[in-house]
């Protein structure tokens, strides 16, 4: 369920990226992606802080219990959201002396649209904690769906525009709230039972998991500041492309992290250490063996993949080359999300924060290597497989002080699952035949 949400989301979020290439320039589109750069770094701070907390104490615990650390994740989101808003309000008073339009926008939009996605962010870590997909799925339909019809509208009415773009990305994230809110999926009434110790215990666990998660965020945008900074927007545009076309990736990696987390906790909190380390091998194992078609099948269609995305004008530059590049070395990708989530749960968020310090250095340093020798974004790419390659090495060497485990151990839970899941692929389909 959980894949088949993302499948759909991922699907959503293919169209209207390619809706957006083909109705916005190269400069408005490298804007809009800047500022979606910026929005993630500042959300960081509060799903780093909050959203592996919230499945790492709420997911397998009594009912009391989980009531009052929900409402201390509520408590806690609401003072952090708090202090975002503070903070945007005195870069307003700066506003005079920015030239950058970039930023201009970045300032205008980053506080209420962070405000406005709040009970939907929460909801969202609810339902992970909870492993109800189901709901999550709905959830996550509402938000790209409105934002989907909309966009078609703006189109139609040859309204689109970098400042509508804006305007629409907040209406979605309010109407996406409030269902969360009128549904009655957010549990927002457990902000009453919020209490101290939960609100100190949690605080003492996201001050690291929200050292990891804007770190992580920082490495995965480096690119997107340095290359507006010293290459344009517009080169921008065309390095975002190979960029979203991840998401063939990142769809089924983000569905296997969200429920072997859930999984881990559970585990965990029953003290269950060595079933942590069984969900750990059969994931990675699985994935990399899920990963192998995927990367043949996007190195040897990458024009066309650009071309469906981009559009024609996009095709013949870097971004079909890159796409290949950054598609190979995915086969490293679930050994190093998955290190970093058995890290949290085993209650070793500063280690994990560490492996990810570790990789968001070498990701500006390659970054600004690539420009410096090759001065294009070809250099940027060429360079960018040591950031992975750095964390699976780092997780690899802490995981085995925890964990008596080998590459082969991994590879083989991952064969024996990837069978299952074949051998249940093909049952389900005999049946509809059926």
């Amino acid at each position: 369920m959980a894949l088949a949400g993302n499948i759909v989301i991922s699907a959503f979020s293919i169209v209207i990226m390619s809706l957006l290439y083909r109705s916005m320039s190269k400069a408005d589109i490298g804007s809009w992606f800047f500022f979606l750069s910026v929005q993630s770094v500042v959300e960081a701070f509060r799903a780093g802080f909050l959203a592996t907390a919230t499945v790492k104490f709420y997911a397998g615990i009594a009912i009391e219990k989980a009531e009052a650390v929900l409402g201390s994740i509520w408590f806690t989101a609401f003072l952090i959201t708090a202090i975002v808003m503070f903070l945007n309000w005195i870069l307003w008073l700066f506003t005079m002396h920015i030239s950058s339009p970039q930023m201009l926008t970045v300032i205008k939009w980053i506080g209420v649209t962070f405000l406005s996605s709040l009970p939907y962010m929460v909801t969202s870590w609810i339902l992970m904690a909870d492993e109800n997909y189901a709901k999550m799925l709905w959830l996550r339909l509402v938000n790209s769906g409105s934002m989907f019809i909309i966009i078609v509208v703006l189109i139609w009415m040859n309204k689109m525009s970098l400042e509508n773009l804006m305007i629409l990305n907040f209406i979605t994230n309010i109407f996406s709230s409030l269902y969360c809110i009128f549904a009655n999926i957010s549990r927002f009434r457990t902000v009453l039972k919020f209490t101290k110790e939960n609100t100190v215990e949690i605080a003492h666990f996201g001050k690291y998991s929200l050292g990891s998660s804007i770190t992580t965020i920082l490495f995965r945008n480096a690119d997107t500041f340095i290359i507006t900074a010293f290459l344009g927007p517009a080169l921008l545009a065309i390095y975002n492309i190979p960029f979203r076309l991840m998401t063939i990736i990142e769809l089924p990696l983000g569905s296997f992290v969200g429920t072997g987390m859930s999984a881990m906790a559970a585990a965990m909190n029953r003290n269950h250490t060595d079933g942590v380390l069984q969900v750990f091998k059969k994931y990675v194992g699985l994935l990399t063996f899920a990963f192998i078609p995927l990367a043949i099948g996007g190195i040897l269609f990458a024009d066309v993949a650009v071309s469906i995305l981009g559009g024609s004008k996009y095709v013949g530059t870097e971004a079909a080359n890159i796409f290949r590049i950054m598609i190979f070395f995915s086969l490293l990708f679930p050994f190093d999300r998955f290190s970093g989530v058995t890290l949290d749960m085993l209650h070793l968020p500063h280690v994990n924060f560490q492996k990810v310090l570790i990789m968001l250095t070498i990701s500006i340093g390659s970054t600004f290597a690539g420009i410096l020798i090759f001065k294009n974004i070809y250099g940027i790419a060429f360079f960018s497989p040591l950031t992975v390659i750095s964390g699976v090495l780092f997780g690899y060497f802490t995981l085995r002080k925890q964990f008596s485990f080998t590459v082969r151990e991994i590879l083989v839970s991952g064969w024996i699952e990837t069978k299952i899941k074949i051998e249940t692929v093909i049952d389900t389909i005999k049946h509809y035949r059926k």
